[in-house]
């Protein structure tokens, strides 16, 4: 028997297959927890993110459709959101400040995948910190303290095109940082 599609199970959902959530909940919820907890080193909070993720599908808060990537990609971005809105919701009046990859334990995960966390996390930052200045304050507001481009460009003064093409110079930049130094240490 072929493993069902991830866009069938979510199509399936639509319908309210309670039956297609749960096998969807048993295919990620370990990665969604993994995800969320580097985020906010909380596991009830990180619990309580991934509920919020899984109604939001039940209930058909969010629309995925596959000429847009992949479910996968989606559903992370979907996660990230939903934990940064609920980490907003918690800390009103603070920004919330990333957390090291490096601080990681998990008892449901296997000790190889954290270790591929801390490692990926480490070479993230290291690339992080090979950016210019402006490039590593957009990675920080955007992608760490989960500002919206708008917000951004409130912040920091700068027009809203500006913001997003220093974002996307800063994303092409730490990409390109990442797959040097991640094949350079696989040649090791």
């Amino acid at each position: 028997m072929s493993e069902i599609k991830d866009a069938e199970l979510y199509r399936s959902i639509l319908q309210k297959d309670s039956k297609a959530l749960e096998l969807l909940y048993d295919r990620y919820e370990k990665l969604l927890f993994s995800f969320v907890y580097k985020m906010t080193h909380d596991p009830q909070l990180s619990e309580e993110v991934i509920q919020e993720v899984f109604m939001k599908l039940w209930k058909k808060h969010s629309n995925y459709s596959e000429d847009k990537g992949k479910f996968s990609s989606w559903l992370l971005t979907l996660t990230r959101n939903t934990a940064l809105d609920v980490l907003r919701k918690q800390k009103p009046q603070e920004s919330f400040e990333y957390k090291e990859y490096d601080s990681v334990n998990i008892d449901s995960n296997s000790p190889e995948e954290i270790v591929e966390w801390k490692e990926r996390g480490k070479l993230i930052k290291r690339a992080v910190t090979k950016l210019k200045g402006e490039q590593q304050k957009m990675i920080d507001l955007f992608y760490f303290k989960g500002l919206s481009h708008q917000k951004i460009s409130e912040r920091t003064e700068l027009p809203l095109g500006t913001v997003k093409g220093r974002l996307r110079l800063a994303l092409k930049h730490l990409k390109t940082h990442i797959e040097k130094e991640g094949g350079e240490r696989s040649n090791d």
